[in-house]
């Protein structure tokens, strides 16, 4: 009998330097959930994980953690209707656009209030347009 491969999974960790700022980015805009949020103490930065259709993120407010400016490229499907939803929310500091990739399929790319960047791309076979 042969032994299961092993399996991975990757959750970036974003840096965020203000609460309110990231939690009206990743949850209000994004349509991010809330899973949890974590302090060592009452006073103590924030560690918290946010989820969406199978995407994971860690956002964190600890010296050493990530780096803004970060990118992360996400694969995904209905990248239209994403984007209707998003911008029909009319977030006051972000109208991302969506492009073709000179790799194929479209990508659009939001940019958190610390710099981070997200690149939501569509393979042109999986989905529409």
């Amino acid at each position: 009998m042969t032994a299961p491969k092993p399996g991975f999974t990757a959750v970036p960790i974003l840096r965020i330097f203000d609460l309110p700022k990231a939690k009206a980015f990743y949850l209000d805009f994004l349509g991010f959930s809330l899973d949890w949020d974590h302090q060592f103490a009452d006073d103590g930065p924030h560690y918290l994980q946010v989820s969406r259709g199978g995407m994971v993120l860690h956002l964190s407010e600890h010296h050493g953690d990530g780096s803004p400016g970060s990118g992360v490229f996400v694969r995904t499907t209905n990248l239209d209707e994403f984007h209707t939803e998003i911008t029909a929310k009319e977030y006051a500091y972000l109208r991302p656009g969506i492009e073709d990739a000179p790799w194929g399929g479209r990508v659009m790319t939001v940019i958190d209030p610390f710099h981070s960047k997200l690149h939501f791309h569509e393979d042109s076979t999986s989905g529409e347009g």
